[in-house]
């Protein structure tokens, strides 16, 4: 389990963070309200930047002092040249991606490598929600009713893995994750991961 600290931020956002070396080019895709940016700008003097869409949250990144541009992450990251990053991450948003493989390629072309994360659908609370209700899950990291939902599509570790095969994608670190205490702390899951863990990270490149 990782200690909290001064700048202390979600346990997925910890582990890809832990992933960066310093002084790092870093781009997050959704970066909210740039928790991740700013953790990462402090501790391990990076170069950031970020997309998001809501603008209240863009207008609390300014706040904070950090370059977020407002707007669709699928098409603002067109207007990045070639290897312009080190790392583009995609922090729990993959689910709401229409075109997660244009995407994850776009990635992988402005960037020399992706960090994507997401919650495990397949996480053994979730199912036995369905088996038990009959009713679509909803839990901590899919905390919505399935008329509501920003997500579009449900992923599981597995998925990941064989989406990654199907698309030409190699995966250089991975971690599987199991959360609590609204995801401040957690642990990495080793036994049964893609029934134990909350959330899966990984770290992807070109094959």
């Amino acid at each position: 389990m990782m200690s909290s600290g001064p700048n202390f931020i979600r346990y997925d956002l910890q582990i890809i963070a832990s992933w960066i070396e310093p002084g790092a080019r870093v781009l997050d895709l959704g970066c909210g309200e740039g928790d991740l940016l700013q953790h990462l700008i402090a501790q391990k003097g990076v170069a950031g930047t970020g997309i998001e869409h809501n603008e209240e949250k863009v207008a609390r990144c300014i706040e904070k002092g950090l370059s977020v541009l407002q707007g669709d992450i699928n098409r603002e990251i067109l207007d990045y040249p070639r290897n312009a990053f080190d790392y583009v991450i995609l922090s729990q948003t993959l689910q709401q991606v229409y075109e997660p493989a244009a995407l994850i390629r776009t990635m992988l072309h402005v960037g020399r490598r992706g960090i994507v994360s997401f919650p495990n659908f397949s996480h053994w609370r979730l199912r036995l929600q369905l088996l038990l209700t009959g009713y679509a899950p909803v839990s901590r990291q899919l905390p919505y009713q399935w008329y509501d939902t920003p997500n579009i599509r449900v992923i599981t570790l597995k998925d990941f893995k064989k989406f990654a095969d199907a698309v030409g994608l190699r995966v250089l670190k991975e971690a599987a994750i199991n959360t609590n205490s609204q995801d401040r702390y957690g642990r990495t899951t080793r036994l049964l991961p893609n029934l134990r863990a909350t959330y899966g990270i990984y770290m992807i490149t070109k094959n």
